[in-house]
């Protein structure tokens, strides 16, 4: 008898600490998400406001930013910024942005990985694909560190 109570108190007290562990971590997780969406947000806003230094606010000022969309990869926050100004250089190719089927995943305090999903709404198109991206926390914030990009 004693020891079925002794198994029994020692069961609740797993499930107590294994559920005290995962609240523990929930406002942290919260936090992470929160911020991270922020920034896509923002990059949103920017874009659809046809800003594309705002949009790049969102990722790492860094020569070790990298964007890799089809078949390359550009390395440096100032190359991308490049990149998307030559590419985008007008508000009818830039479009509507929207990003949908987010999947925020934290590692950790100070990184993140984001699954999610992006279209462009132009006159003539609407451009779609997925994109998968690592956050880092910056002095600056969270920012994008390694974006990969792809068109469906």
């Amino acid at each position: 008898m004693r020891r079925k109570l002794c198994s029994l108190t020692l069961g609740l007290l797993t499930v107590l600490l294994v559920q005290t562990a995962i609240s523990s971590q929930t406002p942290k997780q919260n936090t992470i998400t929160d911020a991270v969406k922020a920034v896509l947000f923002a990059q949103r806003d920017a874009w659809n406001r046809g800003d594309i230094p705002g949009y790049m606010d969102g990722y790492e000022r860094s020569p070790k930013t990298v964007f890799v969309s089809g078949d390359n990869v550009t390395h440096g926050w100032q190359t991308v910024l490049e990149h998307y100004q030559k590419s985008y250089n007008s508000r009818e190719k830039m479009g509507t942005l929207s990003f949908t089927d987010l999947e925020i995943n934290p590692i950790g305090n100070d990184r993140a990985v984001v699954i999610g999903s992006w279209r462009l709404k132009r006159a003539n198109d609407e451009p779609h694909g997925k994109f998968t991206l690592i956050f880092r926390k910056t002095k600056a914030g969270w920012r994008i560190v390694h974006d990969h990009t792809s068109s469906a």
